[in-house]
């Protein structure tokens, strides 16, 4: 049916152009409902699987690499602890290497002071026999000039040079 009005036409369905669309809307919405439902359901489900399964793998990444952080944070404490530990124990190590060198120097230095104290008072001891000896026999020499004759006896000239140094010694003091 349609209507004219000022020119312009209008069409007013029919009730059997409306139940007619109706159910070939319905007809092909029971199609689509039964082929391509399930299509796009599985299709869709298909992927909301695989989102979630990327979601659940990029979570036990997150937990993986977290884990992963925390024990090399741990590892990194201990191996500040052992490092610090290892420095101490080398700065105590030093400090009685040190110490050891130390006393070691201490006792050669006495050692050698010793020795030379030693070395010093035998070199004096066979410098005054030398000595002795020397000046025993210039002596002996001296007083045979003075008194005009030789010394012959070795125990007069023996007492005599001991008498000399005797008398020598009790003047430096």
């Amino acid at each position: 049916m349609t209507l004219a009005a000022d020119g312009i036409q209008l069409f007013i369905p029919q009730v059997y152009d409306i139940v007619w669309s109706l159910i070939i809307l319905v007809i092909v919405a029971v199609f689509f409902y039964k082929f391509f439902m399930p299509k796009f359901n599985a299709i869709f489900d298909e992927r909301a699987a695989r989102i979630e399964g990327n979601i659940a793998k990029a979570e036990q990444a997150k937990k993986d690499a977290d884990e992963a952080k925390a024990k090399y944070e741990a590892q990194l404490s201990t191996a500040r602890v052992e490092a610090a530990k290892i420095r101490d124990d080398a700065r105590a190590e030093a400090s009685h290497i040190i110490a050891d060198a130390r006393s070691r120097a201490e006792s050669d230095a006495a050692q050698i002071t010793a020795n030379a104290q030693r070395s010093i008072e035998s070199q004096h001891r066979q410098a005054m026999v030398s000595l002795k000896g020397e000046v025993g026999t210039l002596a002996a020499a001296l007083a045979g000039k003075i008194l005009g004759s030789k010394l012959e006896n070795a125990d007069v000239q023996s007492s005599m040079i001991d008498q000399m140094i005797d008398d020598l010694d009790s003047d430096k003091k």
